[in-house]
């Protein structure tokens, strides 16, 4: 028999009735090395004059699942760790001395084979914060005087990797398999039931603890959507109290008389969107495969792909692959004969479909093109040096948030009258500046919400926009979020507070963003003291006879000679309105005439033009 390369044991399990650990584990490596042992096994020995029967209860082998092993081979490496029977009565001692170190599967980690991508600083974080006491003797810590770590809180935006790295933790950890619980299973209808069900899951670790004390097996318990039954103590009025029966009973086994030592439920590591590296590392890990069996075309740049996706989570990266594979793969199908011949060899994932794909999985925490271009649907037109230079004030206000050190947080208002294209020109920042993170807040999307609801939806926005490292928030028609009534004058206090609030509260280090306002009640803005918030003011005009000429010269729609006569006719008209006489204008006295001007073959009337000028000026 010829063993092969990997069939060297890594980690040898065996249940003895008598044991001196250390001692034992020399004399076993000594006699039984390079031995095949076999899950089941039965082996008599001899130790100290004394004769001996061990039984091999689990076997796992270096880079192999331990579910997935029966036998192995006994090597120099091999930690051994031995098991008391619980009919001896004998406590086994100097256990941690022996296999201390090995409460870990592998000697090296491989995050990428693990299939976590982009997570490393956190995973370093949760090592040396949970681990790294326990992989020294109990002695050693008792020494130092510091217990375990036995929580840890994972938490972060949805899809980026929180419950992956949790499994993936149980899994690469010796002793016990892990017990994955998802909150809501814990929840009984029964009165009392709840309580039972969390004290369960500390049962084992309890038995273990009494039997072996500080040698017994770490027990590693992972909780999935906690939050659905982990609440504030005294938030719920359900007259059960069960919530906060759930939270005592976790509190009294983790850190109460009798806390458990060999419990890890997992300090607050906060799990990030992925930065570019950490994208790329998620995208070689999800096409790992259709590299190896040439699936993946060649023309295919990860890193390019890395440096597109923009606050995009590890799952929306995965669904970036899976939707690219859809189109790779539907090639391949006829809708008239589904029963065609399918050639493998000419499957082939390219670039195009990952572009393809960029375009069909918007990323939660990207950018809302779609909110944005609706506010601007006539399009960005010259309207003369005043609205340019205010645009461009504000774009070099984009740049400076891209580069500045100093000022994390710049904030802008647009104010002018209604129509003057504020909302506009804030919307062409945002798609201009290729922030990763651009969102708009807007009283439309918060019709029928009460003040504190509508509080919470927007600092919900701001919270987001703090996980982007550059980001941009349009707060649209301030005075509109703030109810504003000017009869009484009547608006929301609570609303007014929370703006201010979030206006001048500093993201985190390392997170630049700006803020743009736009109001047409600048003069109530500043009674109530938000204009006092923003960094800077710029005031957007109405449109001038020079202003209103550019425009209409740009729109195409009058004759050379009546430009002169409509531009001034138009003179301190709103660019809103100015589009709308134009568009009554173009449809001409009987109607119908609009594509006909628009396309160039015609022209507007001047009568006309008047008519509708005086139906929509309102003064």
């Amino acid at each position: 028999f010829t063993p092969p390369e990997d069939f060297n044991i890594a980690l040898l399990t065996l249940e003895l009735e008598f044991v001196d650990a250390v001692l034992l584990a020399q004399q076993l490596r000594k006699r039984f090395i390079n031995q095949v042992l076999t899950s089941g096994q039965r082996v008599t020995f001899e130790f100290l004059g004394n004769a001996y029967i061990f039984t091999v209860t689990q076997v796992a082998v270096e880079g192999q699942e331990k579910s997935d092993v029966e036998r192995g081979m006994l090597s120099e490496d091999s930690y051994i760790v031995f098991e008391a029977s619980k009919s001896s009565g004998i406590k086994i001692t100097n256990q941690r001395e022996a296999a201390s170190s090995n409460i870990f599967k592998h000697k090296e980690f491989n995050l990428q084979s693990l299939g976590i991508g982009g997570l490393s600083n956190e995973f370093a974080d949760i090592f040396r914060r949970a681990f790294a006491s326990r992989v020294f003797p109990p002695h050693v810590a008792s020494k130092l005087g510091v217990k375990h770590v036995k929580g840890m809180l994972l938490y972060g935006p949805p899809g980026t990797g929180k419950t992956l790295m949790a499994r993936q933790i149980g899994k690469m950890l010796n002793g016990k398999d892990p017990k994955i619980v998802n909150g809501p299973e814990v929840l009984s209808k029964f009165v009392g039931e709840t309580e039972k069900n969390v004290r369960d899951l500390f049962a084992d670790a309890e038995q273990d603890q009494r039997t072996r004390g500080d040698e017994s097996d770490l027990h590693v318990i992972i909780f999935d959507e906690i939050d659905a039954i982990c609440k504030s103590r005294g938030s719920t009025r359900d007259g059960t109290g069960v919530h906060d029966s759930i939270v005592n009973q976790l509190l009294t086994k983790i850190d109460g008389v009798e806390a458990l030592n060999n419990v890890l439920l997992i300090v607050q590591v906060e799990i990030s969107l992925p930065d570019e590296n950490g994208r790329f590392q998620i995208l070689q890990i999800h096409t790992n495969k259709m590299k190896e069996n040439s699936f993946l075309a060649p023309d295919v740049n990860l890193q390019e792909l890395a440096a597109r996706t923009k606050n995009y989570s590890g799952a929306e990266l995965e669904g970036v692959v899976k939707s690219a594979v859809s189109y790779a793969l539907n090639r391949q199908l006829s809708l008239d004969d589904l029963t065609k011949t399918i050639d493998e060899e000419s499957i082939k994932v390219t670039m195009e479909d990952f572009l393809n794909a960029l375009h069909e999985v918007i990323p939660a925490f990207g950018a809302s093109t779609d909110d944005l271009e609706r506010c601007r649907l006539n399009g960005i037109v010259d309207c003369g040096q005043r609205h340019d230079h205010i645009f461009k004030r504000t774009m070099l206000l984009a740049e400076q948030v891209k580069v500045s050190r100093g000022s994390p947080l710049v904030t802008a208002l647009l104010e002018g009258p209604s129509g003057s294209g504020k909302t506009a020109m804030a919307a062409t920042v945002g798609i201009g500046s290729d922030f990763p993170y651009v969102k708009i807040i807007s009283a439309e999307s918060m019709i029928g919400l009460s003040e504190p609801s509508k509080c919470a939806q927007i600092v919900k926005v701001f919270e987001d926009a703090y996980k982007s490292t550059l980001s941009i928030i349009v707060l649209d028609d301030i005075e509109r979020l703030l109810e504003y009534v000017a009869i009484g004058p009547r608006f929301s206090n609570l609303i007014s507070q929370t703006l201010m609030v979030l206006l001048k509260r500093l993201p985190p280090k390392g997170k630049n963003m700006l803020v743009i306002g736009t109001t047409s009640e600048v003069s109530f803005l500043e009674s109530v003291g938000i204009c006092d918030a923003f960094s800077v003011t710029y005031h957007v005009p109405t449109l001038k006879t020079e202003d209103a000429k550019k425009v209409l010269q740009q729109l195409n729609v009058f004759s050379q000679g009546d430009i002169d006569a409509a531009a001034e006719a138009l003179n301190d008209m709103p660019l809103k309105r100015l589009y709308m006489v134009v568009e009554m204008a173009a449809q001409g006295e009987s109607g119908g005439s609009a594509e006909a001007i628009f396309s160039g073959k015609e022209t507007i009337q001047m009568s006309h033009f008047y008519d509708c000028l005086q139906d929509i000026v309102r003064y």
